[in-house]
């Protein structure tokens, strides 16, 4: 499913779409460059979660954890890990398989860690089509 964008409101209204349909085990990648609104698109998927707390960047602490909401939400945000065994050291398959839903932000840095199934999220700007524009690309994975 390809979907366009064309300010911040959007991005995080399609985020919170994803979060009001998310079930428990569920897991998303989110890819995209700095500055592309990951973040926001992040914060609409919480609200749709039923998580009304600030949410941000783990991007210094790894992970963040939202029991809020109507299912737990595990944020990690991998951009700092050097190693993908490091992932084990937080209990990285205690979330993966928990019920909560994982969102993994750079998730190709620990590809080799993933669940069979996911759903990929890619948010890339063209700055043809505008500052605010954004193509946002999730569709399911089976490996």
């Amino acid at each position: 499913m390809k979907i366009e964008s064309n300010s911040a409101e959007e991005t995080f209204a399609l985020g919170k779409q994803c979060g009001e349909k998310a079930a428990a085990g569920q897991v998303y990648c989110l890819y995209g460059d700095l500055g592309v609104g990951k973040t926001v698109f992040t914060k609409g998927f919480a609200a749709g979660l039923g998580i009304k707390e600030p949410v941000s960047s783990p991007t210094f602490t790894i992970l963040q954890v939202y029991d809020e909401g109507r299912l737990p939400f595990y944020h990690f945000d991998v951009y700092r890990i050097s190693d993908p065994e490091e992932m084990y050291e937080i209990g990285f398959e205690e979330y993966i398989e928990g019920e909560g839903v994982c969102f993994i932000e750079w998730a190709n840095l620990i590809e080799e860690l993933l669940p069979p199934q996911y759903t990929e999220i890619h948010i890339d700007k063209d700055l043809s089509k505008g500052f605010d524009y954004r193509l946002i690309t999730v569709e399911e994975v089976q490996r």
